[in-house]
């Protein structure tokens, strides 16, 4: 059961990938954290254009998760929209202006995470 949860998850976090790529944001990058993060197995990074854009995507990422059954745990940064943080649990999705990318460098921090391949 748990390996289909986790499939579940990568199909999602990949999914979430692409809605980003479909509304023009850049450098987006998922990362595989199973066994190196307690908290989650995939962060999906983004960065968008605008605010009004980061808000855009992560309104259509949270329509993709319905309809897979997968329930949103928490949002933060919307109203910002510097770095908005959509919590899934099992996938985090991280989308970011230039500047606050740039400054937190989660790739750095997890550079021990293996990238997904985006189709």
């Amino acid at each position: 059961m748990a390996k289909r949860v986790n499939e579940k998850a990568r199909t999602f976090a990949l999914d979430a990938a692409r809605v980003a790529a479909g509304r023009h944001c850049s450098d987006i990058v998922v990362l595989d954290l199973k066994g190196k993060s307690p908290a989650t197995d995939y962060f999906v990074i983004a960065t968008g254009t605008s605010d009004r854009q980061m808000r855009a995507v992560a309104d259509e990422i949270c329509d993709a998760a319905k309809e897979q059954g997968q329930q949103r745990f928490g949002r933060a940064g919307y109203e910002q929209a510097r770095w908005i943080l959509l919590d899934f649990v099992d996938v985090v999705i991280h989308i970011f202006d230039a500047e606050y990318r740039e400054y937190y460098d989660l790739e750095l921090l997890w550079g021990d995470a293996k990238k997904l391949i985006i189709d």
